[in-house]
C-alpha cells in the first residue's frame, strides 16, 4: 500500500469526518505537500546502512498543506461519498476532521429497520465533525474518539463507528476498521507530533 492510499485512510479512521476549506488553500501548498510525501515515501523505502548510524528524519507539514491536498490531490484516494474533507490540529494531539458524508449510503448497509434506528432518520450528504486524540508511538498510531457531529448535532459513539467502518472497508477489510484499533504508520514513520496547525513526521 502506497503512502497516499495508507495516509488517506490513515486520516478516515483516526480523524474522519464538513465541508470547512480552510484559509490559504492554493494549489501551490497542494504541491508542496505532495512533494513532501515523495520525500517521506523514498526516506522510508531506502536501504539502511549498517556502518551508518541512524538518526531520525524529521519532516514538517502544516495544516494548510494537508488541506491544500485534499481539496487539490486528494479525490483519488478518497471513497465514493466522502467528499470535501478538511483537518484541524489543535495541538497536543487534538485534531479535528470534517467532511461531507453521503449518509444515504451508510443508512442503506446499516440501517436494522427498528422504529428508533438512528439510520431511519438521516439521510443525503450532510456534513459530518469528528474530533478526537491522536497518538503515535514506535510506528503505530492511536485514535481516541472526544466529540463527533452531524450537522451540528452531536452523535453517539456507536454512529461513529458506523460511519468509519462503512468508509474504510477494503477487500482485505470488508467490515471496515473498529474506532479503538490501532493501526501501522507507513512509510517507516515512527511517530506523528502535532502542534497548533502543523505535524511533524518523524521515520
Amino acid at each position: 500500500m502506497t503512502l497516499r492510499a495508507a495516509g488517506a485512510l490513515a486520516l478516515l479512521v483516526a480523524l474522519a469526518l464538513t465541508s470547512v476549506h480552510a484559509a490559504g488553500v492554493s494549489r501551490q501548498q497542494a504541491d508542496l505537500f505532495e512533494r513532501k510525501i515523495a520525500t517521506i515515501e523514498r526516506h522510508g523505502t531506502a536501504p539502511a546502512n549498517p556502518r551508518v548510524p541512524k538518526t531520525p528524519r524529521r519532516t514538517s507539514v502544516t495544516e494548510t498543506e494537508i488541506n491544500s491536498w485534499f481539496a487539490y490531490r486528494g479525490t483519488s484516494v478518497l471513497p465514493d461519498g466522502l467528499t470535501d474533507p478538511s483537518l484541524s490540529i489543535s495541538g497536543g494531539g487534538l485534531v479535528t476532521g470534517n467532511a461531507t458524508v453521503d449518509l444515504d449510503a451508510v443508512a442503506r448497509s446499516r440501517s436494522s429497520g427498528r422504529t428508533f434506528d438512528i439510520w431511519n432518520l438521516v439521510g443525503g450528504r450532510m456534513p459530518v465533525t469528528i474530533g478526537g486524540v491522536i497518538r503515535t508511538n514506535r510506528g503505530r498510531a492511536r485514535f481516541e474518539l472526544q466529540d463527533a457531529a452531524i450537522a451540528g448535532v452531536p452523535v453517539p459513539r456507536r454512529v461513529v463507528q458506523e460511519l468509519v467502518s462503512y468508509y474504510s472497508r477494503t477487500p482485505n477489510h470488508p467490515r471496515g476498521r473498529r474506532l479503538e484499533d490501532e493501526f501501522a504508520l507507513p512509510a517507516g514513520i515512527q511517530a506523528i507530533e502535532l502542534s497548533r496547525g502543523a505535524a511533524v513526521v518523524v521515520q
